[in-house]
């Protein structure tokens, strides 16, 4: 079973058709979105459309519930008066060119999606969040001590957790069990399509690989394959320089 996770298109149209070209290539079995389908970029609806269009799964982000409710707090982690003021933009911003069926949509959308599956007469479990597990907005970075991610992995009953919501990919394998019987859990965040936060400025997404081989004592059995993607980023930085979007969104574009 392959399965193509991808996250945090953020309005970027050029990045999303650039991924369905790329993906297309892949012999994929399944599809799954983890959200932030919307901000910082013009093509909202557009975006959203393409995502129904083909009926792909998918789990709302912390900026799909708050324009699905119309919010002005997209939920982000603002560092700097600046961000937050650039971000107060983006939102407003947003809000003001979603069309009601589309923000209907997000509004629906849900929190998790569970996959179980049952191997080698054991049940593996795969959980799909956008943050984490307990909130929407809750950031994993690949720096997060070892007990407290396991510990979050352990309620959730997760023994792969696939997660954005950083842009920052990355895939972490922790023990829960024992050496002599070990209970091997995988997290994986899976970065970004359209908006890359790790100094690659090309859209991001992960091949998670699940054969009949796959066991919880066996960390390799498991395969998890990081594809980087090439896409019209000047196409997508533009836009943000023609709108009413900060400038400065587009320099990120360009520099990841």
């Amino acid at each position: 079973m392959r399965i193509a996770l991808f996250s945090d298109i953020h309005a970027n149209l050029p990045a999303l058709e650039s991924f369905f070209t790329e993906v297309a290539t892949r012999n994929i079995d399944a599809m799954y979105c983890l959200g932030d389908l919307v901000g910082y970029n013009i093509w909202p609806n557009e975006v959203i459309d393409e995502i129904r269009k083909r009926g792909i799964p998918t789990i709302a982000g912390n900026y799909d519930w708050g324009i699905g409710r119309a919010s002005d707090d997209c939920g982000c982690a603002y560092k700097t008066d600046e961000e937050k003021a650039m971000g107060k933009i983006s939102i407003s911003y947003t809000n003001e060119i979603i069309k009601e069926e589309q923000r209907n949509y997000l509004r629906t959308l849900p929190a998790h999606i569970r996959l179980e599956y049952q191997l080698n007469e054991e049940k593996f479990n795969v959980l799909l969040v956008h943050g984490s597990p307990r909130k929407v907005n809750e950031y994993l970075f690949e720096d997060r001590d070892e007990k407290s991610m396991l510990r979050i992995m352990e309620q959730a009953n997760a023994d792969i957790m696939c997660f954005g919501h950083t842009h920052q990919p990355y895939h972490r394998v922790l023990n829960s069990g024992t050496e002599e019987a070990a209970h091997f859990r995988h997290a994986i965040n899976i970065g970004s399509i359209g908006k890359p936060k790790d100094k690659d400025p090309r859209g991001g997404y992960v091949i998670l690989t699940i054969s009949p081989q796959t066991a919880l004592n066996d960390k390799k059995s498991v395969q998890v394959e990081f594809i980087r993607f090439e896409y019209d980023i000047e196409k997508a930085a533009k836009a943000v320089e023609e709108s009413p979007l900060p400038n400065a969104y587009a320099d990120m574009l360009r520099k990841g």
